[in-house]
This record gives C-alpha cells, structure tokens and sequence, in this order.
C-alpha cells in the first residue's frame, strides 16, 4: 500500500452526478445553501482520501472489474472511486437510499 502523490481526476458522470443533485436540492427542496455545503463537505471529503485512497476497503462487486472500487460516505451520499496507478479517478456520487 503506498501513500501520498496521487493525482485526482473526475469523470464526466461524477459531475453530472452532482449537477443533478445540487438542482434536486437547490430547485425542488429550494435549499440553495445546503446544496452549497453539501458540495463542499464532498469536495473535502475527496481531498482527505486523496493522501491515502488505498487504505480502505474495496467495495464488493459481483462484476469482474479491471479496477476495485472503493467508497467515501459523506451524509446521505456516497462517493465512488477506482484507482489507476497514481491517479485516483472519482466516478459517481449517488443518494444513499438509491439501488446500486
């Protein structure tokens, strides 16, 4: 396990992601500064793991993956992320109660 210079990288579907749910809670929860904080504590979260993202366990999949996932849980979402070599490339962030 190594630590320390990885680089980060987000996937188009991670930023589509997040647009969807700041809208959800800016637009139809009319919660503009939540939806502020929420980013936020997401954006922290992601830098703290960066030092160290494969210090955690990997999250179980039934399907064979070229790279494991691992998760970061922020409230009531979830972060997801792969590792590849030094980058640590975020994919998805979803809603907790959601069916993944």
């Amino acid at each position: 396990m190594r630590d320390g210079n990885y680089s980060l990288r987000y996937i188009s579907k991670f930023e589509e992601d997040l647009s969807e749910i700041v809208d959800y809670i800016t637009f139809k929860l009319h919660n503009p500064v939540s939806a502020i904080n929420l980013v936020k504590k997401i954006e922290n979260a992601i830098v703290e793991r960066l030092a160290s993202p494969l210090a955690f366990q990997q999250f179980p999949s039934n399907r064979k993956r070229k790279n494991p996932y691992y998760r970061i849980y922020v409230g009531n979402f979830t972060v997801y992320y792969v590792v590849i070599r030094d980058v640590m490339e975020v994919r998805r962030v979803l809603y907790n109660g959601r069916n993944v």
